[in-house]
């Protein structure tokens, strides 16, 4: 789509900023979001005209996201998708995409309520089981397989007591997570929306600070730890040893979502909803600032803290979840489940080979 215009049958506008091609091609990076509200992936790269390119495809409550070079792991309803690359080395999808993202694989999990989702160093897939308030891996008979909790958590159950979301990455394992509050009853985290937010450290379970609104997506890049404390609209950074808390950038809209690359944090903002999103210091600061909520994709210098490209959506969809930073793809496009594309969109490796030559287990 070029600067301006319409998706899905004219239900939403998406326009970008008019430096938002140019921002793309000198970052050497492409996008991926997930609207969990309408069901959809959405796929942000150039063309070779130099217009910027839209792709979304269905996938049932689309939420967390997470990027692996030539691959894509996407939290939905009940699955873990794995999406996979299909192209060779230098081959264009229909003339134009230079990566095509396939679903081989989705792994089906029940519905967990799938946050945010990560890679260990081992190759694992781990994710935020929200429902169940803890950090999971695959299991190949059960839905999830646990692999830490909240020391504050006394039982595993399906009551989304903390309302645990965000996971930070570093070094090939968690490092931190976000929950809403250290609630260990069913639903508790809902009473405590306004304050009492934390950020937890994996290895040692201790809580770096519990003085966060509705907190998000904690991220770690050069030793400093950024967050979204979306009960405010503010992007954060935290002191990791103190927990000393510094506004970057105010974003209006409920934050939800972020990725890092080239010194800019990416983030997701969503038209707050009534009941869980509503009276927070956030709708306060709308006011204030006599601004109206958006929902779209801000692009934040972190030494500025000046938001410098914006992708926004009007109409159908008011709310988005999560966002990946795909460097060194130009223009993804993906392929949906149930869609008549993928059934006639079939390819395979030319080589034949004995299936001794097969490495054991091998699929």
């Amino acid at each position: 789509m070029s600067e301006t215009g319409a998706a899905d049958e004219g239900k939403t506008n998406i326009s970008v900023s008019r430096g938002m091609a140019g921002w793309l091609r000198s970052n050497a990076v492409s996008l991926a979001f997930t609207s969990y509200q309408t069901g959809q992936l959405f796929l942000v790269g150039v063309l070779p005209s130099g217009s910027v390119s839209f792709n979304q495809q269905n996938f049932s409550r689309a939420m967390g996201v997470c990027w692996q070079p030539g691959r894509l792991y996407l939290g939905s309803l009940f699955q873990l998708w794995r999406l996979e690359n299909m192209l060779r080395p230098g081959e264009l999808g229909n003339k134009a995409f230079d990566a095509v993202m396939v679903p081989r694989n989705a792994q089906t999990t029940g519905d967990v309520d799938i946050h945010e989702v990560g890679v260990d160093r081992a190759g694992r897939v781990i994710f935020v089981n929200t429902r169940y308030s803890c950090l999971c891996t695959l299991d190949l008979t059960h839905s999830f397989r646990p692999i830490w909790k909240p020391p504050f958590i006394s039982k595993l159950a399906a009551e989304d007591r903390c309302h645990l979301n965000g996971m930070a990455m570093a070094d090939g394992a968690p490092r931190y997570v976000t929950a809403v509050s250290r609630s260990d009853v069913l639903n508790g985290w809902r009473e405590r929306r306004h304050e009492g937010g934390v950020l937890i450290e994996v290895e040692s379970g201790r809580i770096v600070t519990d003085q966060l609104s509705m907190p998000h997506s904690p991220r770690v890049d050069g030793g400093q730890v950024y967050a979204l404390d979306s009960g405010r609209g503010q992007l954060i950074r935290i002191d990791p040893q103190t927990g000393a808390r510094a506004d970057i950038a105010f974003c209006p809209g409920f934050l939800r979502g972020m990725a890092l690359h080239n010194g800019h944090a990416i983030v997701t903002v969503s038209k707050p909803r009534d009941g869980t999103f509503s009276g927070l210091a956030l709708d306060g600061t709308l006011k204030a600032r006599d601004a109206d909520p958006w929902c779209g994709v801000l692009i934040v210098n972190l030494s500025t803290g000046d938001i410098v490209e914006w992708i926004r959506l009007e109409g159908h969809i008011g709310e988005l979840f999560d966002v990946a930073a795909m460097p060194g793809i130009a223009c993804p496009m993906s392929l949906g489940p149930g869609t008549l594309e993928i059934q006639n969109t079939i390819s395979f490796d030319s080589d034949v080979r004995p299936l001794s030559s097969h490495p054991a287990g091998e699929a």
